[in-house]
């Protein structure tokens, strides 16, 4: 029997976290900070509070965020960041029918705003951009701007094979999350969601609406 030792790993020091455990409890933070933004609006959530939902103190908050409003333009844009849909995945949507194509777009758009995430930052969006305008903005360049320009790709391509009429097909695209996407979320967030049946009913019609309405005549 060898009397060799196996090596024991050195302990890491009990107050000093892994990285991947403090990115974790950096979730919790900006979990709790859109959580209580949501409940509370801008004004009256504070860091206070925020800290106490996950145990932390207020100097531990404010080591990472100088401020109030810098926390909850952090958590927004992690929320937004949730958002945005890889490259690869619409590209995968592309099947060459131009029908089916937008039809799951407008479902994947839709399905991402009925999630938790998505419905949280519907409605801080919705109640805090006047404050912040620079949360729209931001939103819109990483999360809905890569799926209007994917959009525009779609129809441009059409255009070119004369199924659609030559048109902009930037505002064409825009016109697309409007009117099939923008309706059903708007109902969403209101709390009046569709069922699947009728959710599946609009966007169908809406697309062939708005087809019909870009070809050549």
């Amino acid at each position: 029997m060898s009397g060799a030792h196996e090596a024991v790993p050195a302990r890491r020091g009990a107050g000093r976290p892994t990285r991947e455990q403090a990115e974790a409890r950096h979730e919790e933070l900006i979990d709790a900070a859109l959580d209580l933004f949501l409940e509370r609006g801008f004004e009256l959530a504070t860091v206070e509070a925020i800290a106490a939902q996950v145990n932390m103190t207020k100097r531990t908050v404010y080591a990472r965020y100088p401020d109030k409003a810098s926390l909850f333009r952090a958590a927004v844009r992690r929320a937004t960041e949730r958002q945005i849909v890889p490259k690869d995945v619409l590209e995968a949507m592309d099947d060459g029918d131009l029908c089916d194509t937008l039809e799951q777009v407008a479902r994947l758009r839709i399905g991402q705003v009925m999630t938790t995430n998505g419905l949280r930052l519907q409605r801080i969006l919705n109640t805090e951009s006047y404050r912040f305008p620079e949360i729209f903005v931001e939103n819109y360049t990483l999360s809905a701007g890569p799926v209007v320009d994917f959009v525009a790709g779609v129809l441009d391509r059409a255009i070119a094979t004369g199924a659609l009429a030559p048109t902009d097909s930037d505002q064409a695209a825009r016109a697309f999350m409007a009117m099939v996407v923008g309706g059903q979320v708007r109902s969403i967030v209101a709390g009046r969601p569709p069922t699947p049946e009728q959710l599946e009913e609009r966007v169908r019609f809406t697309v062939r609406l708005l087809l019909d309405g870009l070809r050549p005549r």
